[in-house]
């Protein structure tokens, strides 16, 4: 769910031509929620391979990963770790949301309603173990580094751009933005498009580069405040905030109070909504764990590890698959022989 603060940061349009040699830590779960919830067959369900496997999760991975290194762009994708207590709700949540979409697109199946099954499959979606052990396998496989997160992959990933390991972070979820990534980029999408929710239509979209300094000094708060801001308006470990409180009345809040948290919350009456004290789930943006025990380096493709999991393991095309790994290798030299020419 994240934050709902995105209408709120200024945000820059930008190419993916000007992410060129940058480095990217990816929250690699915010973007297989994308393939699997978006990449689905015209009656909503997912697409499979001979055995009845889910291979939504690795169509997009492969077709944007390799369209992106072709811009190359140095995607490093950074797995979550252990859940949060508080956050566990919000997926005790989420599941019981997808049981209720499971009951109402069988009911449109068996009135053969095409609509209702495309609104509803999307809402199904749910990424499994397996799932993202094939993930982690194929971009080994492609020469990406992956990143195991003691906690938050968001935390993980934005300590890394804190350390300028990595120019910027990889997300659509704005709560990035409270775990401290200086540099937050949206829409990392080859494609241009974004799907409508419950439909199989898309909205044009473009790269979005956000500085948190920018958005800062736009809404006259720190990031502390920013935290504030967004447990008032609900994170995932505050689910739906403050009641009647959105993010306008939130900047005006924080504002008044400045660094008086405890009055703040105190005047929302926070203790009449949660369970437990405001502390609580700040500190999990403010302290998230994260390591510095992880590995940048970026190998060289292995055509045939790639061909063996998509391929053998899934049915995918080799001809398909070929190509690509064809236009990635090209890529490759003709990166290495400018850079030859430029020693030279």
């Amino acid at each position: 769910m994240g934050v709902q603060i995105t209408d709120l940061l200024v945000r820059d349009e930008i190419t993916l031509e000007s992410l060129s040699d940058k480095k990217i830590s990816v929250d690699a779960f915010n973007m297989l929620y994308q393939f699997i919830t978006t990449i689905r067959q015209r009656d909503g369900s997912l697409l499979t391979d001979s055995q009845g496997r889910v291979t939504s999760h690795l169509t997009g991975l492969f077709a944007r990963t390799t369209n992106l290194m072709q811009k190359n762009i140095k995607l490093a994708f950074v797995f979550d770790g252990k859940t949060p207590d508080l956050k566990k709700k919000e997926r005790e949540r989420r599941a019981a949301l997808k049981r209720e979409a499971e009951v109402k697109h069988k009911i449109a199946v068996e009135k053969e309603d095409i609509e209702a099954m495309k609104k509803y499959a999307g809402r199904t979606s749910r990424l499994t173990k397996e799932m993202v052990d094939e993930a982690k396998q194929l971009l080994s496989a492609l020469g990406i580094p992956v990143i195991q997160a003691p906690g938050e992959g968001e935390a993980q990933a934005a300590h890394m751009v804190k350390q300028n390991k990595v120019y910027a972070l990889g997300s659509q979820d704005s709560d990035c933005l409270l775990f401290g990534t200086p540099t937050l980029i949206r829409n990392l999408s080859i494609t241009g498009k974004r799907k409508k929710a419950g439909r199989f239509s898309y909205d044009i979209v473009k790269p979005e580069l956000i500085k948190l300094d920018k958005v800062l000094n736009n809404l006259g708060i720190d990031r502390k405040q920013l935290i504030a801001l967004g447990l008032l308006v609900g994170t995932d470990y505050n689910i739906g905030g403050i009641k009647g409180i959105g993010p306008k009345n939130a900047i005006k809040l924080v504002k008044k109070h400045g660094d008086d948290f405890d009055t703040l919350f105190e005047e929302v009456k926070w203790e009449d909504y949660f369970d437990f004290p405001w502390k609580k789930a700040y500190d999990l943006f403010e302290n998230s764990p994260s390591t510095d025990d992880y590995d940048l380096n970026w190998g060289p493709v292995d055509a045939e590890k790639v061909k063996e999991i998509l391929c053998d393991e899934h049915d995918f095309g080799v001809s398909r698959v070929e190509t690509t790994l064809n236009k990635l290798t090209k890529n490759q030299k003709a990166k290495q022989q400018k850079g030859l020419g430029d020693f030279f």
